[in-house]
C-alpha cells in the first residue's frame, strides 16, 4: 500500500494509505453521517466537485454492484475513510468498493482519523482539499488546495446533465427476497424531468406512481418542455451553487402556473429563486441519512436523507406567494416550499433515498394527486 495525504486549504494535513487511484484530485471536503449506502453516495451526481468523508468507521464491507448505482459512474472527487474493509461479504457484490472507484480514477485515502477531521470541518466549515498519493511537497499541496475552485458561484450542472432527451421506464424493484415493493401504478401521467444531476431512484419513483418519464437536459427551454405535453414537470437534484443557474431559473419561472411542478434538492433551490427568493451557503452542509424534518401541515417529524451545501433564505420569500412547509429541526433551515395558489411544491431533502429512510415517499403520491387534479 502506498502512502497518501489529504491536505486542506487551512494547512492541516492528514496522512493515510491509498486504496484507490493515484490522484491527485481536488474538491470541497464534506462529511456524510449515513451508516449505509456508500455506493449511492459515490454515484450521486450532486457530489460532483466534492471529496467525501464518511463517518461510519468501516467502509466497503458489502462491496459494490451495478444495481445500486444512482448514475452511470461515480461523481465524487475522492473518498476519505477510517478503514476499508478487508472482507467483502454480500451476495449482491460484483467487486470491491475501492476497485469500483479506482476504475474511474477516484483516489481513496484510508487509515485517517475521521473523527478529528469531521470535528475540524464542523468548527471551520467545509474546506477545499486535495488527495495525493506518494511523495509530495506538502506546502505545494496546500497551495493547490487553496487555489482549487470554490463551490460558491460554481455551476456544475452542465458537467453532470444529460446532453440529449431520453425516456425512463424502470420502476422500483426488489433488491432481496424479503423486499417486496408495491407494484407500479398503471401509467396515467407524462412527467418531464429536468436533469440537473438526477438520481436513478427518483426516476424509478416517478414510474412507480404511474408516469411515463421523459428526461430533458438542464438547459431545455420552457417552450420545449411544454411542447412535450407533460402532466407534470420534475426538477431534480444536482451539484454546485444554484445562483449561477440563471437560465434554468428563468425557464422554471415560465412554467409556474402552466403545469404542476415538483422539485427536490437543487430543484427546490431553483424554485426558491424562481419565486423571487435568495439562497446562501451553509457552513458545512447537510449530508446524511438521519436528519429530522418537521412537516408543518401534519406536525409529524420525518427522518430524512440529505445532501446539500446551499439553502433557500426564508426571509427573502416573506412577501412572496409561497409558504414554508417543512423545517429542519437541527438548525431550522427551510426544507420545503409550496405555492399558495398553484400546484407547485418542493423539498430540500431526498424522499427517494436509497437505501433509506423511506418516511417521505408520500411526496411522490402528492405529486400524482396534483397532476390528477390538474387534468380534470
Amino acid at each position: 500500500m502506498e502512502q497518501a495525504v489529504l491536505a486542506l486549504e487551512d494547512g492541516t494535513v492528514f496522512e493515510g494509505t491509498s486504496f484507490g487511484a493515484p490522484g491527485p484530485r481536488t474538491g470541497e471536503v464534506v462529511f456524510n453521517t449515513a451508516i449505509t449506502g456508500y455506493q449511492e453516495i459515490f454515484t450521486d451526481p450532486s457530489y460532483s466537485g466534492q471529496i467525501v468523508v464518511l463517518t461510519n468507521p468501516q467502509i466497503g464491507n458489502y462491496g459494490a454492484n451495478q444495481a445500486d448505482c444512482e448514475a452511470g459512474e461515480p461523481y465524487i472527487e475522492g473518498l476519505v475513510v477510517r478503514e476499508m474493509s478487508p472482507v467483502v461479504s454480500n451476495w449482491r457484490a460484483d467487486e470491491r468498493a475501492e476497485t469500483f472507484l479506482s476504475k474511474s480514477g477516484i483516489p481513496v485515502i484510508a487509515e485517517v482519523d475521521t473523527r478529528k477531521l469531521v470535528r475540524l470541518l464542523r468548527e471551520r466549515g467545509a474546506m477545499r482539499g486535495i488527495i495525493a498519493v506518494g511523495e509530495h511537497n506538502l506546502d505545494e499541496l496546500i497551495l493547490t488546495a487553496r487555489n482549487a475552485p470554490s463551490m460558491t458561484g460554481r455551476n456544475l450542472v452542465s458537467h453532470v446533465s444529460t446532453k440529449q432527451l431520453y425516456g425512463w421506464s424502470e420502476a422500483v424493484e426488489a433488491v432481496s427476497p424479503s423486499d417486496k415493493p408495491n407494484a407500479a401504478e398503471p401509467q396515467q401521467f407524462h412527467v418531464v424531468a429536468y436533469d440537473f444531476g438526477i438520481k436513478r431512484n427518483i426516476l424509478r419513483h416517478l414510474v412507480q406512481i404511474g408516469s411515463k418519464v421523459t428526461v430533458v437536459p438542464s438547459d431545455a427551454s420552457a417552450q420545449d418542455v411544454l411542447a412535450l405535453k407533460p402532466d407534470g414537470v420534475f426538477l431534480s437534484n444536482g451539484p454546485g451553487d444554484p445562483e449561477p443557474l440563471e437560465h434554468q431559473v428563468t425557464q422554471v419561472r415560465e412554467l409556474i402556473g402552466k403545469v404542476p411542478i415538483f422539485g427536490i434538492c437543487l430543484g427546490h433551490q431553483i424554485l426558491g429563486l424562481a419565486f423571487g427568493g435568495k439562497t446562501y451557503k451553509l457552513k458545512f452542509g447537510h449530508h446524511g441519512a438521519n436528519h429530522p424534518v418537521l412537516n408543518r401541515a401534519t406536525g409529524k417529524v420525518e427522518i430524512t436523507s440529505q445532501n446539500h451545501g446551499f439553502c433557500v433564505d426564508p426571509d427573502s420569500l416573506k412577501d412572496s406567494a409561497v409558504e414554508v412547509t417543512h423545517l429542519n429541526l437541527n438548525d431550522q433551515t427551510v426544507e420545503g416550499l409550496r405555492h399558495r395558489s398553484e400546484p407547485v411544491f418542493c423539498v430540500q431533502y431526498h424522499p427517494e433515498a436509497a437505501p433509506g429512510p423511506h418516511d417521505s415517499h408520500y411526496l411522490f403520491h402528492d405529486f400524482a394527486a396534483i397532476m390528477k387534479e390538474d387534468k380534470r
